[in-house]
């Protein structure tokens, strides 16, 4: 029992669990992130608790570009098993180093340009945010049909992505990773390559609607029925 007393009782466990499992460090991308841009950190957990409510029930789920995976815990919430992977050594080596033993995610090192993924079992969902648009357009098949490849045949995809519509506001930095921008209509058609049914989303901020897509910053697209 802690020797350290707050004034009102009912913020006591604050002090409980610090002093009983410690405190949570940011990763080395959300660390920058909060300091630089603390509302595009907002952003980032409302995509992810979009993804957590769309995949709830699923057993199996691979993250494709997972950064540091501080949002990991945010889908596992609603999942059975979480395997996050991204082709950054760094990224992963992050991840592995700050896995939550409340939210055991298995984090991998793999690159969807160079092969599927090998794996002893299949996935019957995957998502992958922020990713696609630094895909270039004449690898974004390989890269999605690598993908495709640990999916089983019930499995549900979600793609997340800004706007090619939003560009016109992004930072330069951004504008320079960002080569693969998509209009809604242009995700929808990508990703109707590889599922007859595709439901399309806008975002703006931590806002997820279904309004005009060409105001929206962000566009999502949830795929279902895989070809």
């Amino acid at each position: 029992m802690s020797e350290r007393r707050m004034r009102d009782p009912v913020n006591q466990p604050n002090i409980d669990f610090i002093e009983q499992r410690g405190e949570v460090s940011l990763g080395l991308l959300k660390s920058r992130e909060w300091i630089e841009d603390p509302r595009r950190f907002l952003f980032s957990l409302a995509r992810y608790k979009f993804v957590a409510k769309m995949l709830s029930g699923r057993q199996s789920v691979l993250e494709i570009g997972c950064g540091d995976a501080f949002n990991a815990p945010i889908v596992m919430q609603e999942v059975g098993h979480l395997t996050v992977s991204d082709f950054d050594e760094e990224f992963i080596h992050d991840a592995k180093a700050r896995v939550p033993p409340e939210y055991p995610y298995e984090a991998v090192v793999h690159n969807f340009l160079d092969g599927p993924l090998i794996s002893d079992d299949m996935f019957d969902a995957a998502y992958t945010l922020d990713v696609l648009e630094h895909i270039d357009q004449d690898n974004e098949d390989r890269f999605l049909q690598n993908i495709m490849c640990a999916l089983t045949a019930e499995a549900v995809m979600i793609v997340g992505m800004p706007s090619l519509e939003s560009q016109v506001h992004a930072s330069e930095g951004s504008k320079k990773g960002h080569i693969n921008c998509k209009s809604a209509p242009e995700l929808n058609h990508v990703m109707s390559r590889y599922f007859h049914s595709v439901f399309l989303f806008s975002m703006n901020d931590e806002m997820v609607h279904t309004g005009f897509h060409k105001m929206a910053h962000y566009i999502i697209a949830v795929c279902a029925h895989r070809k």
